[in-house]
């Protein structure tokens, strides 16, 4: 995976981003004048977006404060009508955050109130610097009913909503109280680099727009921090995009195989056609007996073997000009055929992507399935299926998103991509992409039979597993962008090619 990208789209859990403010300090830059660069760029966001209009400025007692008392005295000194509470006594600050706070103050005009509801009256815009990322517990007091009674009002937070957990993207507030969760930031001001918690859901949905500012912090530091996240895009794997050269035939292309079942037809047809707009040059479907002349009827351009046992499968998957298999949509879940039929492609060691039914028929024997890889896998459950591969990885107590995820991968010897909203893909060395551009309109039967169709066609053409996954992922992301309102999985296929166009920079 391409390293300029993967540090460019690194994404840094909240001791990270720490240790890069700390290497900067090391490296010359003074504290303020990275608090000073961090309110100019919040200031900078909020002009953007916002008309000038009173606004309150919300503070607590650490740099996330500091950061405010800063943004508060750049937007007075725009012209700006602004109040500013603090929580906690103003003796109390230290360091960088009492410095801000001074420069609040220093020519009279800066009075600070203590943190009440009472600061909101009178003003139509917010700014949350109280606590930022590093909070591990729900916000209690002063703090919680101030934001409570935020309402209507806009609001811009700064580095992350406060309730929000930066590192698992956990609703902290409505952890502890279901009725109140931690209200919406329309945008979420934050520095350098993303954290996990503004991207993975329910935080991802908290934060609104996300700005990402430059406050001085050089990329050199990430060498040291070494960072495991990423966003998911195309700079991470477009060097390895199968690209067709002019000397290729269909065969040398890619040979995808797809298992398809006996009833679902419409999941099986969905991977095929999928995988064929991934770019491999030759997909088969082998179907059962009984359904072959239908999916003949809707495949036209794929090829329709049938097999009457599961001998005659395993020996199509082991032709030699079989590049990779997918198995699981539409297979049918719960007997020994089927459960054959994946254990014995993955004896093959060839590329292998595992989908729905081919999941679920290892609940309670996930041991079976993960002794079986021999090559490169890729998994692609919903939580559901996650749950029962992964039962002790399935709730919150197991860590964040990424934990689970990355957990999961290690175990099974695999790529997991765990779908969703906040698609998380990991690899067994540890290395983990978040997905980011999947609109909502993907909750549809049938996206994620061509999520897997788009992996295993990347795979088919020899794309590494944890490449193909983070490719399929994003493709899908953007075809699902590009359909739009009133999506049917069937739209994504089709959308792929000026998707692809566009990536590539074909004409």
């Amino acid at each position: 995976m391409d390293q300029v990208g993967w540090a460019a789209q690194a994404v840094l859990t909240t001791a990270q981003m720490a240790a890069a403010d700390q290497a900067a300090v090391r490296d010359g830059v003074a504290g303020i004048a990275l608090m000073e660069a961090a309110g100019a760029q919040i200031v900078a966001a909020i002009e953007a977006r916002f008309e000038a209009q009173p606004v309150a400025v919300l503070c607590g007692p650490g740099n996330n404060g500091g950061d405010g008392f800063i943004a508060a005295r750049l937007l007075r000194e725009r012209g700006w009508s602004v109040r500013v509470a603090l929580l906690g006594d103003r003796e109390a600050l230290a360091g960088d955050a009492k410095l801000a706070a001074q420069r609040w103050e220093g020519d009279g005009e800066g009075d600070v109130a203590p943190l009440s509801p009472d600061i909101l009256t009178g003003t139509t815009l917010v700014i949350d610097a109280l606590f930022g990322a590093g909070l591990n517990r729900a916000p209690d007091g002063a703090a919680a009913q101030t934001l409570q009674a935020i309402c209507d009002r806009a609001m811009v937070a700064v580095d992350i909503p406060s309730g929000i957990s930066g590192d698992s993207g956990a609703d902290l507030a409505a952890l502890a109280d279901p009725d109140r969760p931690t209200p919406t930031a329309d945008l979420t001001v934050s520095f350098f680099r993303a954290k996990p918690g503004h991207y993975l859901l329910p935080g991802r949905a908290r934060c609104g727009a996300l700005a990402l500012g430059d406050i001085g912090i050089t990329d050199d530091v990430l060498d040291a921090i070494a960072p495991a996240i990423a966003r998911n895009d195309p700079a991470l794997w477009r060097p390895t995009f199968p690209i067709p050269e002019p000397h290729q035939h269909k065969y040398s292309r890619g040979h995808l195989l797809v298992a398809g079942g006996a009833e679902m037809l419409g999941a099986g047809r969905l991977a095929t056609r999928a995988a064929q707009r991934a770019g491999a040059g030759m997909v088969t479907l082998a179907s059962p007996h009984s359904a072959a002349p239908l999916y003949r009827v809707s495949l036209d351009s794929a090829v329709v073997r049938a097999f009457r046992d599961t001998k005659t499968f395993v020996d199509m998957v082991e032709e030699e000009r079989v590049s990779a298999c997918l198995i699981g949509p539409g297979l049918g879940e719960g007997t020994v055929a089927a459960r054959e039929k994946v254990l014995a492609a993955l004896r093959t060691g060839k590329p292998v992507v595992l989908d729905a039914d081919a999941l679920s028929l290892f609940e309670g024997g996930a041991q079976l399935l993960f002794d079986s890889v021999r090559g490169p896998v890729i998994l692609t459950p919903h939580e559901g299926e996650f749950r029962r591969l992964f039962p002790d990885l399935a709730d919150l107590s197991a860590g964040s998103k990424v934990d689970r995820v990355r957990a999961a991968a290690k175990r099974a010897g695999a790529v997991v991509l765990l779908k969703g909203y906040d698609s998380v893909i990991a690899a067994p060395d540890g290395r983990v992409v978040i997905n980011t551009n999947a609109p909502a309109w993907l909750a549809s039967a049938g996206s994620g039979d061509v999520l897997a169709g788009f992996a295993g066609g990347l795979m088919a053409q020899f794309m590494p597993p944890f490449e193909a996954a983070c490719a399929a992922a994003w493709l899908q992301g953007a075809a699902g962008a590009a359909v739009g309102p009133g999506l049917v999985a069937d739209d994504l296929p089709e959308r792929l090619p000026a998707v692809l166009s566009e990536m590539l920079g074909v004409t």
